[in-house]
């Protein structure tokens, strides 16, 4: 079989390169397995077919991986076994991969991207056209060979009540429709982004919402959503779009909310300005263990930036901006939640719970339910206060 796949491969790239470009690139392949094994059983061909499409078009053999929707991720580690990530734990395969199979992967992905990976760029960041992220590192400085790292998305929407505990998912909407402004923290593959897509269906219909993101993993059930990804410089260097451009660009299109997917440096400062300035119900993510360490975080990014502000208006910028802090953070078991909602308090307030400097975090809810309501009043007009009865729903104890 996998002497039939290779010579079959080798045919379609001899005879034509530009075959896999061609809508009857399956019935191609499957008449010239017949004409090459004539009693090769049903089954068998088909197996063949499929294998030999995705190597010519698709990720050869990490495509039947990427079809199957209870893989998160995908990992190559170097020549090797593969590595996954189902339903939370990771798992190695039987699948092996080689070096040249691994740098054919590599390019096939980021070169339609017009993006270059070699000894003098050994890194690059790219998406597949299903939105999966990509990340690949090469010699010298993946010192035991290529690696490969490709993180799906699921493509079923989950709820605030898929993940979060009773009373908190009527907390969080309220929030959302209150137009708070929300700042989602937690460590990588913790379902920042998963919580960020089930906060953002709960914006109602009608309201012209701009996402911001690094890599387009949003998808938001809106009619009125406008999705900006920003863009890496290509190989000779040139034609970069950061992430803090897209935020500021964002700012003249008439937007009712911004959602940047994640920050991580500088664009903190505009995406603070843009909460404060009549886009209020905001949303976005960053990576942190806590609300109060994502606080710490913000500030430290936006102090990182070109322009110069005293650490006191940065504080002053943040406790006007943000509202909520929700963390996210993936159990021992692997699966993701709702750990803690903090709301951001100042002066007085911060002081008594525990803030530095006049900026800090009140516990409101955590795994055990909502504990007690915010004292920030709702931005939106007319937004009804949040309802008392959330603060009994608890989840029951175990039997």
């Amino acid at each position: 079989m996998a002497g039939l796949e290779e010579r079959l491969h080798r045919c379609i790239v001899a005879a034509d390169r530009q075959l896999a470009d061609r809508a009857d690139l399956q019935a191609q392949v499957e008449r010239m397995a017949r004409a090459e094994a004539p009693l090769l059983s049903g089954p068998a061909l088909d197996a063949v077919v499929d294998a030999v499409t995705a190597r010519v078009r698709g990720l050869g053999p990490l495509e039947a991986l990427l079809r199957d929707p209870s893989i998160s991720e995908v990992m190559v580690n170097g020549p090797g076994r593969v590595w996954i990530e189902r339903h939370g734990v990771l798992q190695r395969l039987d699948v092996e991969l080689d070096t040249p199979t691994i740098e054919r992967l590599i390019e096939r992905v980021v070169g339609p991207l017009g993006l270059r990976i070699d000894r003098s760029s050994p890194l690059v960041d790219a998406r597949l056209p299903d939105g999966s992220r990509v990340n690949a590192v090469v010699p010298p400085l993946a010192i035991d060979g290529p690696c490969l790292t490709i993180r799906r998305f699921a493509t079923r929407r989950l709820t605030l009540h898929e993940v979060c505990p009773p009373g908190v998912a009527d907390l969080l909407a309220w929030a959302v429709r209150s137009r708070a402004n929300l700042l989602v923290s937690g460590g990588t593959g913790a379902g920042k982004t998963t919580l960020l897509n089930a906060l953002g269906a709960e914006i109602p219909e009608g309201e012209r919402v701009i996402t911001v993101e690094d890599a387009a993993e949003l998808r938001l059930p809106g009619e009125h959503v406008l999705r900006l990804e920003s863009r890496p410089a290509n190989a000779e260097g040139v034609g970069e779009v950061p992430l803090r451009q897209l935020v500021r660009n964002a700012l003249r299109m008439r937007p009712d909310r911004i959602i940047v997917g994640e920050v991580r440096g500088p664009e903190a400062l505009d995406m603070l300005q843009a909460m404060n300035t009549g886009h209020e119900g905001s949303l976005s993510t960053c990576h942190a263990n806590s609300p109060t360490d994502a606080l710490r975080r913000l500030e430290t990014m936006v102090l990182t930036g070109s322009v110069a502000l005293p650490l006191s208006a940065v504080r002053d910028q943040l406790g006007a901006a943000i509202d909520l802090v929700v963390q996210v953070a993936r159990r021992p078991d692997g699966g993701r939640g709702v750990t803690e909602v903090a709301e951001v308090v100042v002066g007085d307030a911060a002081a008594v719970a525990g803030g530095k400097a006049g900026l800090g975090t009140r516990r409101l809810a955590g795994p055990e339910g909502v504990l007690r309501l915010p004292m920030r009043k709702p931005r939106g007009q007319g937004a009804r206060p949040p309802d008392p009865s959330w603060v009994g729903a608890r989840v029951a104890a175990p039997s």
